[in-house]
């Protein structure tokens, strides 16, 4: 069996020259599938499109069908006029390789392509992803695609960027197929050399698991029990590694024909977690990001900015690209409301405060057919003459007037640290409480700092964090050697730092580090956790302040520390629940939270850090009301105000609305629903 191979070592940033997106302005774009439509509707389309302000459109992201035949040959008519169509009209292509789903013919011939799901079962044709990441049969007929569109479009003008794939391991991550398995098994020896070594790393002693033969290892299908933790974390990250090195394979044959950015659209939001992206940033020539609003979450608007916030985090601080968003409601959630009027503006812009670049949606025109039918689109199914379109029109004229903000950087002088092998070990089987997920602890963490009007970076516990003045740490769960030690450089460099339980508790192999929790900053942090206490999902717990709080305490000895705050009922009645080891020598203040506090409680919590910290809160900033500023390398900075309450806001400032077009210069109100943005005059 030949597998392709697996090089899943990381591309450090500066080991090549990647391409600029270089787009004019912030675009405003679309997916566009001109083959669900008319050579007469194109046309209606393009001076739609010019209506409406969209400057970017990707094609070819499903266009395998279209442009492939069964006998290999590909025939690009259809393509070739749409890509000449856009280019006259002005608007420039994010074309897409046009991989992410086989057509009927190749599963046909190649039913071995298709996926294995967790219970064994084959996973069929009829839906998208119909593939295994490992499968070299799909391999080499994606990349004899992706050979011909590069080839043909390469070096064509229109082309502004290239997009791999779509949303790839959105449903086909996780393959258990014989293939997968044998690619599993190749993986795993690279990354531990010898059978003794992975069963350390697997702690396989346990429940007479040990192994004698890399032949002996499967993929983790379900089990009658539960199953081994560090097999599962490794799986995970094998199946991320996999579609990983799936990616590099496409964009080397482009960059054979093609010297214009690459990139792909990852999904940052609650309910896909299979990538780790942190491990995919490097790799991209500009980050783009998927994002829906869930209205399955209890917060929705929370979890955008956090979304936003942590794509922004993967680039570095760079901008990034906003790849599909909707206008108004989804299909695929249970229920699927209709974005109310002006939402759109609100959701888009939040966005763009917060680092994109492009403002693009799924898709242009509303599907008549298929499984997204019932999606929304820029131009919907009741046409033009409709309160959505002209939303639209007024959405395009806004990003047309922030073309100067275009390349700025967000000013966020506060980190949440967050990582995707936390999310997997903390969500897994045999957690001490089912009822907390790794998500409630960061968003909880992250609203808390959104509304005390605290702009936070989201970023990886690897990465360098000297330089912020405040870092939270929301249940942190696996912790490396590397990332415990990057914390107490920023901590001793001046940072103040506050860590939440359930940190630190496990290392990279999903191994309990002994000695009590978090073992990696007991010293740190001058406390030490003997026990975890769980409370059920109905029970809340009140601190000696008053504070409220839920789901977890802990009986924790502070060693080192002053105790802020203890528990005032529960299974911990009267041990730490807050405390803070106060920093010498131009140390930060290390503070331990060993409970989730409510929200306006934890909001208090952190304004306090924060004033310790010497961060102001952005004026006007609240629980409904959003204050951030993207800055230029040459000082200018412009401030968004997003009020997403139903009361107006005061604000003060001095400079240009960019929406209204006018000078402004001292207090300012922000109507309840509505957006302000500002060029600020330098002090």
């Amino acid at each position: 069996m030949t597998l392709p191979f697996m090089d899943t070592a990381p591309h450090p940033r500066g080991a090549r020259i990647a391409p600029r997106f270089a787009h004019e302005g912030i675009a405003f774009g679309c997916d566009y599938n001109p083959e669900q439509w008319s050579r007469e509707t194109w046309r209606e389309d393009m001076a739609l499109m010019r209506e409406a302000g969209v400057d970017l459109v990707a094609i070819n992201i499903f266009g395998w069908a279209e442009i492939q035949r069964p006998d290999g040959s590909f025939d690009f008519t259809r393509l070739d006029e749409v890509v000449a169509l856009l280019h006259e009209s002005g608007i420039r292509i994010n074309l897409g390789t046009g991989t992410s789903s086989p057509p009927p013919w190749l599963t046909t011939r190649h039913p071995e392509i298709l996926p294995v799901v967790a219970d064994g079962t084959t996973r069929y044709p009829g839906g998208r992803q119909a593939w295994c990441p490992s499968s070299p049969v799909f391999r080499a007929a994606a990349l004899e695609v992706v050979e011909a569109v590069a080839q043909r479009y390469g070096d064509h003008d229109a082309v502004e960027l290239w997009h791999v794939s779509n949303e790839l391991g959105c449903h086909n991550v996780h393959c258990h197929c014989d293939v997968s398995a044998a690619a599993f098994r190749v993986w795993l020896e690279r990354r531990y050399g010898t059978i003794d070594g992975l069963n350390a790393a697997w702690g396989t002693a346990f429940w007479s698991q040990r192994y004698t033969d890399w032949n002996e290892i499967l993929t983790p299908r379900l089990t009658l029990s539960t199953r081994n933790p560090s097999q599962l974390l490794d799986y995970r990250r094998f199946s991320s590694d996999a579609l990983l090195e799936y990616y590099r394979a496409e964009a080397a044959i482009i960059r054979r024909h093609s010297a214009k950015p690459i990139t792909t659209n990852f999904m940052v939001t609650a309910h896909i977690d299979g990538m780790d992206y942190a491990t995919w940033a490097s790799d991209m020539d500009v980050i783009a990001n998927d994002h829906y609003l869930d209205h399955r979450l209890p917060d929705p608007h929370g979890e955008l900015s956090f979304a936003a916030d942590l794509v922004r985090g993967l680039a570095g601080g760079a901008p990034w690209l906003l790849m599909e968003h909707s206008t108004g409601a989804v299909n695929w959630q249970p229920v699927n409301p209709a974005k109310a009027p002006g939402q759109m503006m609100r959701d888009t812009l939040v966005h763009v405060a917060r680092g994109a670049d492009a403002a693009c949606f799924f898709q242009w025109r509303a599907s008549l057919q298929g499984s997204e039918k019932y999606h929304s689109a820029l131009l919907p199914h009741a046409g033009t003459d409709t309160a959505q379109w002209r939303e639209v029109r007024e959405l395009g004229t806004v990003i047309g007037a922030l073309g100067e903000v275009q390349g700025s950087r967000v000013v966020a002088d506060a980190a949440v640290l967050f990582s995707w092998p936390s999310w997997w070990a903390t969500d897994a089987e045999n957690s001490p409480s089912s009822a907390v997920g790794y998500l409630d602890q960061v968003h909880a963490a992250h609203r808390a700092l959104r509304d005390a009007g605290i702009t936070a970076d989201v970023v990886d516990p690897e990465r360098d964090l000297r330089g912020y003045r405040l870092i939270v740490v929301p249940g942190l769960h696996v912790v490396t050697d590397a990332a415990a030690e990057r914390l107490r450089e920023a901590v001793a460099s001046g940072a103040h730092t506050l860590v939440t339980f359930f940190s630190g508790i496990v290392d990279e192999h999903d191994r309990v580090r002994p000695g009590g929790y978090p073992a990696p900053w007991r010293e740190l942090l001058g406390v030490r956790v003997v026990e975890f206490t769980p409370t059920l999902p109905d029970a809340a717990l009140t601190l000696a302040s008053g504070a409220g709080a839920r789901l977890w305490a802990e009986r924790v000895v502070a060693v080192d520390a002053e105790i802020v705050d203890r528990f005032a009922d529960g299974p911990a009645r009267g041990l730490p629940a807050l405390t803070r080891r106060a920093g010498e020598g131009g140390a930060g203040d290390a503070w331990y939270l060993a409970t989730l506090l409510d929200g306006g409680d934890y909001t208090r919590l952190v304004s306090r850090i924060a004033e310790a910290a010497g961060l102001a809160p952005e004026a006007g900033a609240g629980r409904d009301v959003e204050v951030v500023r993207r800055k230029a390398d040459d000082g200018t900075t412009w401030r968004f105000v997003i009020n997403h309450g139903t009361e107006g806001v005061d604000i003060v400032v001095r400079g240009t609305d960019l929406v209204a077009g006018v000078s402004v210069d001292g207090a300012t109100t922000i109507p309840g629903g509505t957006v302000g943005i500002f060029r600020e005059e330098r002090a």
